[in-house]
């Protein structure tokens, strides 16, 4: 029998080297905290990159996943099924929406919104209204058309020529989307809050800017919510509180609470485009995340959950807050709901990747959102001890990397 005795090491024999893993190997969690192979416990405000919106081992998630398991996992897209039935109305019900297509991913949510937008331009228009206007900095998945359509340019770079009809416009400038989006545009893909390129909230009235212009232009608005979505801004989705209505939402990270779901909503007459046969997937849909992602939707749309959200915002605020005023180490905290930036100072430009591998070995599960900031998103019912004794943690980290320095 092969020796499957595991280790962080193995990794750096077995896997591609696409990541570079923290040192730990996380074995299981509870709620907020999370236990390695060797027994150490750590604070999670990471939840999986805004992912774990209910934490770990959620037992109501567990109990879906165990009764729907035990009926049917996968029939495929030639069927449908009760539980993506009822995620489905679940979600119109709750939104804007009319219509659903579920995918594995954010970036397949958002790629199957990409290739509405251009088919619904053809079938108006003709081909010549293929235009896509996206924005500096922002993520949109990492398949080549969403990573393209992104803002990043070193994730696309080496790997050929990227589709034609894209345009990187900068964030919050309404001037020039204003300039930019014309008649052969026919869809403008955005983030309400950027996560990846900082945690940068989008200006209401950018939003809205973007909403009358696309109106005025025949495209399509829409909305990347992946990371905004269920919860995370302290409303189900972050338009509601904007106030501003786009014409397609896509959906992934906490819809599954880690189970791999995503999805894309839309309008009656905007998904009447999507024929029999135009696009697909063989495990979107599935029984088995949809019975859970309808119970994570059930219980994060409780304006309970969603006021708990705002509460837990305040409270992490003051936490960096205070860590601010002993250390003094960021410029802004920005960000809604339980989706927070740190940006740090000049002091520390490009150092947030420091502070986030110290986080990790003072106990505490951090993210980074590029070099210069570091990002919470923790569980949407993080206890609030939790979150007290992780910036415990984190400041002992802070005071590590501050020790280093001098």
């Amino acid at each position: 029998m092969n020796d499957l005795n595991v280790s962080r090491q193995t990794f750096d024999e077995v896997m591609v080297p696409v990541f570079s893993p923290a040192a730990f190997v996380p074995d299981h969690g509870k709620g907020s905290r999370v236990w390695d192979t060797q027994g150490r416990d750590y604070i999670d405000f990471a939840g999986g990159i805004a992912v774990t919106a209910l934490g770990h081992s959620h037992p109501e998630l567990l109990q879906v996943m165990q009764e729907q398991g035990s009926k049917l996992w996968h029939i495929g897209n030639g069927y449908t099924n009760e539980p993506v039935l009822r995620l489905a109305k679940r979600l119109t019900q709750l939104t804007f929406a009319d219509k659903a297509f579920f995918a594995n991913s954010g970036a397949e949510a958002n790629e199957a919104a990409l290739k509405l937008a251009r088919r619904v331009a053809f079938d108006r228009f003709g081909p010549e209204k293929s235009e896509i206007i996206s924005f500096t900095q922002s993520f949109h998945g990492r398949t080549f058309f969403t990573v393209s359509v992104g803002g990043q340019p070193k994730y696309s770079e080496g790997f050929g020529p990227i589709p034609a009809g894209i345009i990187h416009l900068p964030f919050n400038d309404l001037a020039a989307a204003q300039k930019a989006i014309g008649e052969r545009t026919c869809a403008v893909i955005v983030e309400p809050i950027q996560g990846e390129g900082g945690v940068i909230p989008a200006d209401p009235a950018f939003l809205q800017g973007l909403r009358d212009a696309c109106n005025k232009h025949g495209a399509l608005l829409i909305f990347d919510e992946v990371q905004t979505g269920v919860g995370r801004s302290g409303h189900l989705y972050a338009y509601q509180e904007a106030g501003v209505m786009p014409d397609v939402l896509t959906t992934a990270k906490a819809l599954g609470n880690g189970f791999p779901i995503g999805a894309m909503l839309t309008t009656d007459v905007l998904a009447a485009h999507f024929k029999v046969g135009v696009h697909g997937t063989t495990y979107g849909g599935n029984p088995l995340g949809a019975a859970i992602a309808d119970k994570v939707v059930e219980i994060v749309s409780n304006p309970a959950t969603l006021e708990g959200v705002c509460n837990r915002s305040e409270a992490l605020k003051q936490q960096l807050s205070r860590l601010n005023e002993r250390f003094g180490i960021f410029k802004e905290v920005r960000g809604k709901g339980l989706l927070v930036g740190a940006e740090l100072t000049s002091d520390f430009k490009g150092r947030s990747k420091d502070f986030n591998t110290a986080a990790g070995q003072h106990g505490v599960i951090m993210l980074i959102a590029g070099p210069d900031v570091l990002r919470f998103a923790p569980s949407l019912i993080m206890p609030l001890e939790d979150m007290e004794e992780g910036f415990s943690r984190l400041g002992k980290a802070i005071e590590s990397v501050l020790h280093a320095k001098k």
